[in-house]
């Protein structure tokens, strides 16, 4: 038998054998094409880095708003880091995919999801969160204060947990067997630390039933006075007053408690002093005086025209100090404000009252076009009161080449509204008793107000200009606008709010009376104004009750 062919075989098997075992190497061609890509690739990149971030950024710095710039901001660095492992992955492409290549490949893909991952947490915490909360301030509503924190915290770990599994997947590791063991820890984890799962669940429960905002004034069980600091995943952060600390309640503990929200409705609140005087006197001159020095304080709530009658007989105010006014002259000067303030808001509501009569007379049997005019006009008549004109724009929307809305009058030789507001939290600003905190307080807290009118105003203004089914209720859409000024925004008459003194007993040598007055805003002062302003009334109390020798201990 002839074995010669068959050895010639297994050699020339061996052979090619070895030859396809050994590693192969990107011709110079390929490695030609790959420079060539790459550098084609910064080239593109580069240009588009200078049209973004210096065209563009340069462009948009002209505009009113600066969002796109600040996104743009944000987002420099990792478009930079992903521009070059873009154009690093697009170069290897245009080599062989083997070997080392496949694993440098792997690699650069891994970490263009990182980058990617990093630049949208970016865009999230930075940008996004941002303007979520400056949409929250502009809306009425309690639950997305408190729903944008919880998802700035969720949303990041998401973002990292699954661009994370992205990476360690692109480079080959098999996450089954991870994910199984992580499913049977989270068990494990979670018998473990049910009431951490309980605080977490009952912190859902205050972010559905929103009972307070952050910032808000809180009555705690104990009689402590807390402010609201965050709301967080199993505890809710209180800072207590009077003992000037923090607190952390976990969320189940909060929920099940009564909770007294002092800062609702409004942040008026309530005071009541005892106060004792001779049985001998005569008890309507003693109501008389009481009812003097209540009024005559300048951060009480009260008949404003009364106020400013006995303000100067007020004594133990604040004096002038440096560049600061007194306290007399500052209040006085807020209360003229407030006068012109509450003299608009009437002429406001009684103009809403004209209209809300005029569409409930047009609207039997429907509008036609003329009273929808008539009613367009009289509502613009309000918005000069308000301080709002309405813009007409020739622009395509749904079909329609016209669109209308309303924007805030520039520049009017009228006393508005909202030239009127800002003008009296502007001279409220130069109260000798406030902090620091206030300067920025009482600003942000009427502009979100002056905002929620006009987008109120607004919506309104879109009913009237096309009632459609609605037409029927543009007298009740009016007149919960009004409502909504009166309780929310600014009372134009605080009547049921002035001072109260009543006799409410006689024993032995003393009558005892029951003062009750609303301070304007417990919030002011670090929380401290109405204990402040407790203290000076009751100062004076003393003081002109001695002066008409009337005062007892009781």
């Amino acid at each position: 038998m002839n074995y010669t062919p068959i050895a010639k075989a297994a050699e020339s098997a061996s052979k090619s054998s070895i030859v396809s075992a050994s590693p192969t190497f990107p011709t110079s061609a390929q490695i030609s094409s790959c420079l060539y890509t790459f550098g084609a690739s910064i080239v593109v990149a580069f240009v588009l880095y200078i049209l973004l971030f210096y065209l563009l950024r340069s462009f948009l710095r002209r505009t009113e708003k600066d969002t796109a710039v600040f996104i743009l901001g944000m987002l420099q660095i990792p478009v930079i880091v992903i521009f070059i492992l873009a154009s690093l992955k697009l170069s290897l492409s245009q080599l062989e995919t083997r070997g080392i290549i496949n694993w440098i490949d792997r690699g650069l893909t891994a970490c263009l999801i990182l980058a990617l991952t990093y630049g949208i947490n970016v865009l999230f915490t930075e940008a996004a969160i941002y303007y979520l909360k400056v949409y929250a301030r502009k809306t009425e509503a309690v639950w997305d204060d408190v729903l944008i924190p919880l998802i700035q915290n969720f949303i990041p770990v998401i973002t990292y947990v699954i661009g994370i599994s992205l990476f360690f997947t692109t480079l080959g590791v098999d996450l089954t067997g991870i994910g199984l063991a992580i499913g049977s820890i989270t068990v494990v984890l979670g018998l473990a630390v049910k009431d951490i799962l309980s605080d977490f669940f009952s912190g859902l429960v205050l972010l559905v039933d929103t009972p307070f905002r952050f910032g808000d004034v809180i009555s705690m069980p104990d009689g402590s006075i807390a402010i609201i600091k965050h709301i967080g995943i199993r505890v809710t952060k209180l800072y207590l007053i009077n003992e000037h600390c923090e607190v952390y309640t976990p969320n189940t503990t909060l929920g099940g408690q009564n909770i007294v929200n002092l800062s609702r409705p409004t942040t008026h609140y309530a005071y009541t002093i005892q106060v004792s005087v001779r049985v001998d006197a005569d008890a309507v001159v003693a109501t008389n005086i009481l009812q003097q020095i209540i009024v005559g304080h300048p951060d009480t709530l009260g008949n404003i025209d009364e106020k400013l009658q006995f303000l100067d007989s007020f004594a133990a105010l604040r004096e002038a100090e440096g560049d600061k006014l007194s306290k007399k002259e500052a209040g006085r000067l807020r209360l003229l404000v407030e006068k012109d303030v509450n003299s608009q808001l009437k002429k406001i509501e009684q103009a809403f009252g004209d209209f809300v009569r005029e569409v409930k007379k047009l609207e039997k049997g429907g509008l036609n076009s003329e009273e929808r005019g008539n009613l367009q006009k009289s509502y613009l008549e309000i918005l000069n009161f308000v301080g709002l004109i309405a813009i007409t724009e020739r622009k395509k929307n749904k079909g329609k080449w016209l669109q209308s809305h309303l924007e805030e009058q520039v520049q009017t030789e009228k006393s508005t509204l909202i030239s009127l507001i800002r003008q009296w939290y502007q001279t409220w600003l130069k109260d000798p008793d406030l902090v620091i905190e206030d300067q920025h307080l009482l600003p942000d807290e009427w502009e979100q107000k002056i905002e929620l009118m006009k987008i109120k105003l607004n919506k309104l203004f879109q009913k009237i200009l096309n009632p459609g089914v609605d037409e029927s209720r543009l007298d009740d859409y009016s007149l919960k606008f009004v409502e909504w000024l009166h309780d929310s925004f600014k009372e134009s008459n605080t009547t049921w709010k002035e001072p109260q003194v009543q006799l409410t007993d006689i024993q032995g040598s003393a009558m005892q009376f029951s003062v009750r007055f609303y301070v304007d805003n417990i919030q002011l002062e670090h929380w401290r104004r109405g204990n402040r302003i407790q203290n000076e009334v009751r100062r004076e109390m003393v003081r002109r009750l001695r002066q008409a020798y009337i005062y007892t201990l009781g």
